[in-house]
């Protein structure tokens, strides 16, 4: 099976990519020549890894019965400071609300999700450590999210 993207140069620094049959506007800020007419690819690597384990982690989690009320997924990521700058370490936050979450179907669900399951952790994980914990808020702070 192959993947393709297809990415246009729409003038200065912005990129139109098509993927899915769907639109990515890329750009860079204005200090580099960019008009942050969209985000930035690098960021979109966070993006992609977030989205692949989220993903799995609602699927592992709608089979074990468990539905969360709030589930929110924060990548923080080192990036070197010689050029070609690159990440070399990534630490994701599984972020939980709800009612009757059990921490162990918690677990079980993230540790299927990079173990076994997301894709891009795997690609990931040959070229940086990624680190993970799971916290559970207080759904009374849902509020205020």
């Amino acid at each position: 099976m192959k993947h393709n993207v297809n990415t246009q140069w729409n003038g200065n620094m912005q990129f139109d990519a098509v993927v899915n049959g769907h639109h990515l506007i890329m750009d860079a800020n204005a200090e580099v020549g960019g008009q942050d007419g969209g985000p930035r690819p690098k960021e979109l690597l966070l993006a992609g890894l977030a989205g692949c384990t989220g993903m799995d982690v609602i699927s592992i989690l709608k089979k074990m019965r468990v539905y969360p009320e709030y589930f929110n997924i924060r990548i923080e990521a080192d990036m070197t400071e010689e050029h070609p700058k690159h990440y070399q370490s990534m630490h994701i936050v599984y972020e939980f609300a709800g009612t009757n979450l059990e921490i162990e179907k918690l677990n079980k669900a993230v540790d299927l999700s990079q173990e076994r399951y997301c894709g891009v952790s795997h690609m990931y994980r040959k070229m940086m450590t990624i680190t993970h914990e799971i916290s559970i808020l207080d759904k009374k702070l849902l509020k205020h999210l």
